[in-house]
């Protein structure tokens, strides 16, 4: 296995803003608290020190302690819980949907590039402690986004008819899923990837997610914490009846949101008035403002004061809506990082404001990895046609006649002819002026036809020559669609398990570990 870096900006797969993010922080000094880079992390941990209050660190302890009482806690996840105790320890941050089955094999990336990050700070300041956490959002309402997963071209589907946090779904369908799952595994029965699927299950899919992530990542100590947690909503109650009471958080967005637009930066949320759900078992309803109160579907109206009564006796009740989720996070742990997708850490950027109202510490963000598989059947592909990866960021139809003219013979090299054809139109236009200026528009006229005439016979020429490599041109359309399905980033289609066809698990999982590059931006592409 081999890895090539590409930068990312000239690759036309990312956002202005993704790449602004990427290799330019600095530009956006007014958004963040200070631009990412290795050096940064000493400075990030000591204002967090003086901003993160010490007794949220025993109540994060105690909420995790309880969560992972259903699994089976290895003695590295277990240091790294008790280690949070400490006030020398921080977290470095990555979340996510729980999507079946881990969704998009950029799940997987944005986990391993966060303990890759955390290994590195850890040998880079050695009197100070780094965890590695995975949020998950199992609060979101999301369903469709989440509800399937496309393994070896077969799409596997979750249907049910619950509503509310996804993570509160009963799994009574998911046996159903699990076995389509597993068939697709038959060649290896006694494999990692059905004993794993095996502990894919729980009292819901927030269960048997955090059980799936941990399996898949306990041996690199990764700690997951479960937002939708009574003692966690607790401790951001006071920032809950801030919003309610005050509102804050639309006003601060809408005055990012200013100067974002002002400089022609795509906004990826709109904040509403009041920027909290009320949640409950097949319940997820936003909470509106109303002339007679506040009001909440299948609920009612609510006065203020019974609001805040409402709050103040059931917080967990009260979630977090895409504004308030990171400053939830970052409340709660003592985090100096936290790394997304690109268009997951544009929104930060219209997030300052609200950090800010609320004195506290926006944290360091960066652009995961994103990377690019390539099996060995379309490496050797690749080279049998005298094609590299480099070729194949090329659109398709130019990349077709590209190679078309780089593999015809002389006879379709139109060099030459280019050359002959320039210097009679001249001549041609020359002549024709000296006899009567007034026939320029002519002259033009006819030189545009005959431009059209000669590209009418290259383009039958090539065509011609194309059929002569039609094999070729199928494996080139073939192998664009495997690497960018649908025209975009690999990483959005494909599953993880994919590469587990041999029903190995975790070697697959180190691949992909080694090949990630804790502090770089570029793209990274994997040939195996």
């Amino acid at each position: 296995m081999k890895t090539v870096h590409f930068n990312r900006e000239n690759k036309g797969l990312f956002t202005k803003i993704s790449n602004r993010i990427s290799y330019n922080q600095v530009s956006l000094q007014k958004y963040i608290q200070q631009p990412f880079s290795k050096v940064a992390f000493e400075s990030q941990a000591e204002l967090k020190s003086l901003n993160y209050k010490s007794e949220n660190r025993s109540i994060l302890v105690k909420a995790l302690t309880e969560d992972y009482k259903k699994v089976e806690l290895n003695d590295l996840v277990k240091t790294n819980i008790q280690s949070l105790l400490e006030k020398n320890t921080f977290t470095i941050t990555t979340g996510h949907q729980l999507s079946i089955f881990t969704g998009p094999i950029y799940f997987i990336y944005k986990i391993l590039h966060t303990i890759r990050l955390t290994e590195e700070l850890n040998k880079m300041y050695p009197e100070k402690n780094f965890i590695s956490v995975f949020w998950m959002a199992s609060e979101d309402h999301d369903f469709e986004e989440i509800q399937s997963v496309t393994l070896f071209n077969k799409t596997i589907k979750w249907e049910t008819e619950q509503n509310g946090p996804v993570g509160r779904f009963k799994l009574d369908s998911f046996d159903e899923i699990r076995t389509e799952f597993k068939e697709l595994f038959t060649n290896h029965p006694e494999s990692e990837v059905i004993d794993l699927l095996n502990k894919y299950d729980g009292k819901n899919l927030g269960e048997a997610t955090f059980n799936l992530v941990h399996h898949l990542f306990k041996k690199y100590g990764l700690v997951i914490v479960d937002g939708d947690n009574e003692l966690l909503k607790n401790a951001f109650s006071h920032t809950l009846k801030q919003e309610i009471t005050t509102k804050f958080s639309f006003k601060e967005v809408i005055k990012k949101n200013t100067e974002l637009v002002k400089e022609e930066v795509k906004l990826q949320i709109t904040p509403r008035e009041i920027n909290l759900f009320f949640i409950e078992d097949n319940l997820r309803s936003r909470i509106e403002i109303h002339e007679e109160g506040y009001f909440i579907k299948e609920k009612g109206f609510y006065s203020q004061e019974e609001l805040l009564k409402l709050l103040e006796n059931n917080p967990s009740s009260f979630s977090p809506n895409v504004v308030l989720r990171p400053l939830y996070q970052e409340t709660i742990l003592p985090n100096l990082c936290y790394l997304g997708g690109g268009g997951e850490m544009a929104y930060w950027l219209q997030l300052k404001g609200i950090f800010d109202k609320t004195t506290t510490l926006f944290p360091l963000i960066q652009v995961r990895n994103s990377l690019l598989n390539i099996d060995s059947n379309s490496s050797k592909k690749m080279d049998k046609i005298g094609l590299s990866i480099q070729d194949f960021f090329i659109p398709t139809e130019e990349l077709k006649k590209k190679y078309v003219l780089d593999n015809s013979s002389d006879e379709l090299n139109f060099s030459e002819i280019n050359s002959s054809f320039k210097v009679f139109c001249d001549s041609i236009i020359k002549q024709t002026l000296q006899l009567d200026s007034n026939l320029k528009s002519f002259s033009n006229a006819e030189i545009s036809r005959l431009e059209k005439q000669l590209t009418s016979i290259k383009q039958k020429l090539i065509k011609t020559e194309k059929s002569k490599h039609e094999q070729a041109l199928q494996q080139i359309d073939q192998l664009k669609t495997k690497l960018f399905p649908n025209g975009t980033l690999q990483e959005r289609s494909i599953n993880f398990f994919s590469l587990c066809a041999d029903g190995e698990v975790y070697k697959h999982l180190d691949e992909i570990y080694n090949a990630i590059d804790a502090f770089g931006n570029d793209l990274i592409v994997i040939e195996r």
